[in-house]
């Protein structure tokens, strides 16, 4: 099978190999969600802005069905490829584009469906702003399908060790989707439907570019379309280890849904500096969720090749490189704070609401990245119920301390970006403590 093997060498020389793909991956991918919001907030004003950040919580939950299923998914193939089955790395393969792709379809209809009373009742986006959320809304869920085919392509492409190809891909989404924004909503002035347009060719794109790559570089995953075969034991397999993962990403998505309530109770001038904060912020996440999707990989394989003691000497590793690169990131961040906030076109109000979200989340979000790589290990030993739990709790506790701090003297407003502290630190103790306590490596064998 050709791909690349992580279970001889040295780890953190593997880790950073097969990490850094991915950073750069999501690099262009929040860099062109971060263009979307510069275009939209400097052509289309502050109320297209506020339209399309307040869309994020609910975008994000269709975003984790494909992230969370596609990965369970990679960590069966990853699994099978260090045992050296290429039988089942193909099987396992087939079934879960099918599956993947199902579900986009069917993502697409729910999306249309519930839109309206989600956005007007669950999010209590203000009416001032409504209509263009739902125009933005209805057009990007239009391409959802995209979105999920493109999500299991990678994931198995990573399950094998290529993590290079898909930044590939995101470089020719990010190019097509800055490119087009600037046509769409810049020069033909089509506002927020423009840049959900501009989103969907961007995906369709890296869809097409995935498929191509994997059944040409890769014979094993050459699939004709006679040689797609659905297997249901495989396919609830993969619902099985992909379920905890999509939930995870799922609990994040309607705790998110309810912050964003709690900052549209503020007005439209929060809303539009809470859309900026929050993909700014992304940047911070970015090298801490390279090496979660590294270390599942890295874990896997391991795993299938009975390799347990290269697992924790490579999470040591992974863990140095993912706090050094955040803390860079986070002192950049905190100096240019304020520059970062006057590209989106802000209202001065907005600026100084965004200013101290940065320069607090730049501090706050360094916690992440001291326990995220362990989100990864557990994927990766068939533990994939515990990052579940701890961003269960994580969440709650960032939605309760907003609700219940957003009018107090002490915090106020600012709680909408404090809650972190709360949240992510207690993730932090309870992530150390179920790993020192060796419980994850019970049934963190091939095939458990």
């Amino acid at each position: 099978m050709a791909g690349r093997s992580m279970t001889e060498g040295t780890p953190w020389k593997h880790i950073l190999r097969f990490a850094m793909p991915v950073l750069a991956g999501s690099l262009l991918q929040q860099l062109y969600n971060t263009v979307d919001t510069i275009v939209v907030g400097n052509f289309s004003g502050e109320s297209a802005l506020s339209a399309v950040g307040t869309t994020g919580s609910f975008t994000f939950l269709f975003m984790a069905l494909a992230i969370g299923f596609s990965a369970g998914n990679g960590v069966i193939v990853a699994q099978h490829y260090g045992a050296g089955n290429e039988k089942e790395v193909r099987a396992n393969a087939s079934t879960g584009i099918l599956l993947l792709l199902g579900m986009g379809i069917a993502a697409t209809v729910l999306g249309l469906a519930v839109a309206r009373p989600a956005y007007r009742y669950l999010v209590n986006v203000p009416e001032e702003i409504l209509d263009q959320t739902l125009a933005y809304f209805r057009i990007y869920a239009l391409g959802l399908v995209f979105q999920y085919g493109y999500n299991i392509f990678s994931s198995i492409l990573r399950s094998v060790g290529d993590s290079a190809a898909t930044l590939y891909f995101l470089l020719i989404a990010s190019v097509s989707n800055i490119i087009l924004d600037l046509v769409f909503v810049a020069g033909l002035h089509w506002g927020v439907q423009g840049a959900a347009i501009a989103t969907d060719i961007a995906q369709a794109g890296s869809f097409v570019a995935a498929y191509f790559y994997m059944t040409r570089k890769y014979p094993i995953f050459r699939f004709g379309r006679r040689d797609f075969v659905w297997d249901s034991q495989k396919a609830l397999k993969t619902i099985k280890v992909g379920f905890p993962i999509a939930l995870q990403m799922t609990i994040v998505s309607f705790g998110l849904t309810f912050i964003q309530r709690a900052v549209n109770g503020f007005g439209k001038v929060m809303t539009a500096s809470f859309t900026v904060g929050q993909r700014i912020e992304m940047y911070i996440n970015l090298p801490c969720n390279a090496f979660q999707t590294t270390m599942a990989t890295y874990t896997g394989q391991n795993i299938g090749a009975g390799k347990m003691d290269r697992v924790k000497l490579g999470l040591k590793q992974a863990l140095i490189l993912s706090l050094s690169m955040t803390v860079m990131i986070s002192a950049l961040l905190w100096v240019f704070a304020g520059n970062i906030c006057g590209l989106f076109g802000l209202s001065a109000q907005a600026a100084e609401y965004c200013n101290a979200h940065l320069r607090t989340v730049a501090l706050i979000n360094i916690i992440l990245s001291c326990y995220i790589p362990l989100f990864g290990v557990f994927q990766g030993s068939n533990h994939v119920g515990i990052p579940t739990i701890v961003a269960t709790g994580a969440l709650g506790i960032r939605v309760l301390v907003t609700y219940l701090f957003r009018y107090s003297p002490i915090f106020g407003y600012s709680i909408i970006w404090w809650n972190g502290l709360f949240g992510f630190g207690t993730s932090f103790l309870i992530s150390w403590t179920y790993y020192l306590s060796n419980r994850w490596q019970k049934n963190a064998v091939f095939g458990a």
